[in-house]
């Protein structure tokens, strides 16, 4: 029996077929889809416990899987390998660094194949609990000390936001004001 179970989603079945050759016999179960569509059908009826996603898949993109994992809690924290030939179009999408997922770039071998399962492990774990984890499911149950601290918590935040747009344009009268600096000096 083996101890965790690997969901490889790639359109390629060399692809798939290279990484389960490179994990250690016996300790996974890999299951593999052929697309994105079929991957995330996959995640949600296979509860694996890593997701080796390709980026450009037919059918439903990995980004597009990757867009529907983020819209659940109990899915985002399976630890990902997200993986592609072309990182500078997955970071066009998700910019860098990767907070919560691993990124390895094909073609890759077993030691970057490995540490890339071990980082997804990691970050996997660095999701915080969903706002809702700690409230009482019944709302007879809040307790109104907890109200007025989250009343004055969203205030903060929304004092933070509105500070924070005005130091933008701020940025964005300064950044403009070296552009045409810039072009007085180039003419």
């Amino acid at each position: 029996m083996s101890s965790h179970k690997i969901l490889v989603i790639d359109d390629s079945k060399v692809i798939r077929m290279h990484v389960k050759d490179m994990l250690p016999a016996g300790n996974f179960d890999v299951v593999e889809a052929k697309d994105g569509a079929e991957g995330y059908n996959l995640i949600r009826s296979e509860n694996p416990n890593l997701i080796m996603l390709d980026f450009f898949l037919p059918k439903m993109s990995g980004w597009e899987v990757y867009q529907q994992i983020q819209k659940e809690y109990q899915l985002k924290t399976i630890p990902l390998v997200l993986m592609s030939g072309r990182k500078e179009e997955v970071v066009e999408k998700i910019p860098e660094p990767f907070e919560y997922f691993a990124f390895i770039e094909k073609p890759f071998d077993q030691k970057q194949l490995v540490t890339a399962i071990k980082e997804a492990m990691t970050k996997a774990k660095k999701y915080p609990k969903p706002a809702g984890a700690e409230t009482p499911v019944n709302p007879d149950q809040t307790n109104p000390a907890d109200t007025s601290a989250m009343a004055a918590e969203i205030q903060a935040l929304n004092d933070k936001i509105a500070k924070m747009q005005v130091e933008m344009e701020n940025l964005k009268k300064q950044v403009n004001q070296l552009v045409g600096f810039i072009k007085k000096k180039m003419m």
